[in-house]
């Protein structure tokens, strides 16, 4: 007899790994920063929201408030590293202004992320109520990650070009999805189930954009090329 948690555990850890794949989708464009050494157009909020993310769900999967849900925490705290180092870099070639903004916002995340901390862990005193709260809090800014691509969406749309909507992200954010969503759906855990069945439904309208809108992409050397300002809006959930 084939074991739940056995089959849980093994898509879990392959979610690690097309989640760690995700994280690292940003590499060009720090990579295109340090080279130029300016930040240009780039903006750090997809970085700073998926760090607030990446920090809500290692909290989440701590045994002291969710346990059997280490690979939650293990992908996660990954993630987190990886969103400091994207920072720092920023940090590092941004102006002045641009890194105080960042600043003010890290801070205003750090704090918020300590108040959440201490409220789950001394005020709540059971597993149930600290899931409860940590939890939903997850699911709100998991959900709002996931809805980020509605903006490239609508754009698709207006421009019928998807030179902006990469096939290969738009197919490993829905893989990513659907994987998350079948584990958390073997031990039914609502607050991974629903971001992720979002971020499914939306990866999969993505990928319908695409072959709908591919046909009328202006091609490489075409004078219908768009123009646009060089911003990254990558941000990815682990789960």
């Amino acid at each position: 007899m084939v074991n739940p948690d056995a089959v849980r555990n093994v898509v879990g850890i392959i979610g690690n790994f097309i989640s760690f794949g995700l994280f690292l989708a940003p590499v060009p464009t720090f990579v295109t920063i340090v080279k130029k050494k300016d930040v240009e157009e780039f903006v750090p909020d997809p970085y700073l929201a998926t760090f607030l993310n990446c920090a809500l769900w290692v909290l989440y999967g701590l045994p002291l408030v969710h346990p059997n849900s280490i690979l939650v925490a293990t992908i996660n705290g990954v993630g987190l590293l990886i969103e400091i180092a994207y920072l720092a870099i920023y940090f590092a070639y941004a102006p002045r202004p641009k890194r105080c903004k960042m600043l003010a916002v890290l801070a205003v995340e750090l704090v918020f992320l300590a108040a959440v901390a201490a409220a789950v862990l001394l005020g709540a005193h059971t597993y149930d109520k600290r899931s409860l709260v940590v939890g939903s809090l997850c699911v709100f800014f998991g959900t709002l990650m996931y809805a980020a691509p509605l903006t490239i969406m609508k754009q698709v749309i207006a421009t019928k070009s998807v030179e902006y909507m990469p096939f290969t992200l738009s197919l490993v954010s829905f893989i990513n999805g659907i994987c998350w969503t079948i584990y958390a759906l073997i031990r039914f855990d609502i607050f991974i189930t629903i971001p992720n069945g979002m971020g499914t439904l939306l990866g999969a309208a993505q990928l319908i954009l695409y072959f709908c809108y591919y046909g009328s992409t202006p091609k490489a050397g075409d004078d219908r090329s768009l123009q646009l300002p060089a911003k990254d809006g990558s941000a990815h959930s682990a789960v």
